[in-house]
């Protein structure tokens, strides 16, 4: 990657092509572009029998809107530039999506491999409190969720961590999404990046226009893909589009190199011996190549990075085939790499529209929080009713029934799961649609990364306007 800027300076770039598209008042510009702060903490644990420092961070972008909100990743290479890099695409990834909230990020160095249960409940709640301490961690001022390295178990022992210093709150629950259901937390939840992922391309596919602009045609059925990461994004987005849509897996890289199989892989079968022996060597009716990243350059018509940033660089980006990339996790595509494939011709979704579904799930996940309700308990037997009467007058008028499957689908009144899916497929496709119209309306937006750092942007700008900045 020698060459690359680095993370941060990659988004500040971004950033700037796109403001320099509309005419703001350069002291606007800098307050949307530049991060409030970053707090960084240190704090002993006792593990594996000794005394540990650790080192952790929480950076607030943006409180144009509040709560702010996003992520914490556990890594051992996590660092500051990282965090806030990450923070700032939370602004603009909330903006882009049409979620209220502003952007921050958290991250702690620490790998959890190294450490059991009971250690990482130590150090979780220690960091937490750290974070509680200064206010970084607040149903009305910054909402935490899980990231790499974390997950639903980290989001409860946060939530329960922040009760016990609150205990009078009443909205204590809403301190982080991204909780277990029974603490909180929404049905599909752990799934919603991934299903973003699926629903953007889905929509993508409907608009011919785009679709030929990457030289591909059709839908998703028979689509080759490549995906990078078989984690929680890359995971249900893959399993989604081979299950549903028709697409072919082809290849899966991951820590210990690739599998690549053109008449498609099994994703749940890949998924299962990860799981079980820790990386893909091994797995039955595939090619095994130990050089996982040179399979990023592999044929096909869609790749999907969704592990880590930075992994197509000005080194490889000449040679990736793929027409179109769909950026699943944050930053896998630099700066620098970014206009190599412009000039290529290459087709991007932006990390900053497609890996929204998280955030919009947890959105929906606050709400229900502050709420004190789950979506569904008040009108789904309503709906259920009102359904059964429909289909009685219907066959009535008819003198004829409605076959049973039919009559199950339509009487059935919506569950939690589905108005989260619903409300997610919804906002990724009106984002999309956005984002298309801000390439139609500027003559010097040329792509869609641009496209959506413009749509964010404006919306921001207009709400610091709408304040009295």
């Amino acid at each position: 990657m020698a060459g690359d800027v680095s993370f941060l300076d990659g988004v500040n770039r971004m950033f700037d092509r796109a403001a320099a598209v509309l005419d703001l008042e350069p002291g606007l510009t800098e307050q949307i572009k530049l991060g409030k702060g970053v707090y960084q903490v240190r704090f002993p644990v006792r593990v594996n029998g000794g005394i540990r420092v650790f080192t952790g961070w929480r950076a607030v972008h943006s409180e144009h809107r509040l709560p702010t909100k996003g992520g914490i990743r556990f890594a051992p290479f996590v660092d500051q530039d990282e965090v806030e890099a990450l923070a700032a695409l939370m602004t603009f990834k909330c903006a882009v999506a049409n979620v209220p909230f502003g952007g921050a990020k958290g991250g702690l160095r620490v790998d959890p491999r190294e450490h059991g249960d009971e250690e990482m409940d130590r150090i979780t709640r220690r960091f937490a409190r750290e974070l509680i301490a200064k206010g970084f961690i607040s149903p009305a001022l910054n909402v935490p969720a899980p990231d790499m390295g974390t997950g639903a178990q980290e989001m409860a022992w946060i939530a329960d961590t922040y009760r016990e210093q609150f205990p009078n709150d009443i909205n204590a629950i809403a301190c982080v999404t991204g909780k277990p259901p029974t603490q909180g937390g929404v049905s599909g939840r752990v799934e919603a990046t991934g299903r973003g992922v699926q629903f953007a391309l889905r929509e993508f596919f409907r608009h011919s226009t785009d679709v030929s602009e990457a030289g591909l045609d059709g839908d998703l059925a028979g689509k080759r893909i490549v995906v990078q990461g078989l984690g929680n994004v890359g995971f249900h987005a893959a399993r989604g589009m081979s299950e549903e849509d028709g697409a072919r897996i082809v290849a899966i890289i991951e820590r210990d190199g690739a599998l690549i199989d053109d008449k498609g892989l099994p994703v749940d079968a890949v998924a299962e011996h990860l799981a079980r022996h820790g990386g893909l060597e091994g797995f039955p009716g595939a090619r095994f190549v130990a050089d996982g990243r040179s399979v990023l350059e592999a044929d096909c018509d869609i790749l999907i990075p969704a592990a880590l940033e930075r992994q197509i660089t000005q080194e490889n980006a000449g040679r990736i085939c793929a027409p179109l990339i769909a950026e699943a996790a944050n930053g896998p595509v630099t700066w620098d790499a970014d206009r190599i494939l412009k000039q290529r011709g290459r087709v991007m979704i932006p990390d900053v529209f497609l890996n929204a579904g998280g955030v919009i799930v947890s959105y929906f996940e606050w709400i229900k929080n502050i709420s004190h309700i789950r979506f569904g308990r008040i009108d789904r037997r309503f709906d259920e009713t009102r359904g059964e009467a429909m289909l009685s007058a219907l066959e009535m008028n008819g003198d004829r029934s409605v076959p049973d499957a039919l009559r199950s689908r339509i009487v059935r009144g919506a569950d939690e799961l589905d108005l989260i899916r619903s409300g997610l497929d919804d906002t990724m496709r009106l984002a999309y649609q956005a984002i298309r119209e801000i390439r139609q309306r500027y003559d010097e937006v040329d792509d869609l990364r641009t496209a959506a750092y413009v749509l964010a942007i404006e919306k921001i700008a207009g709400t610091y306007r709408e304040m009295g900045l």
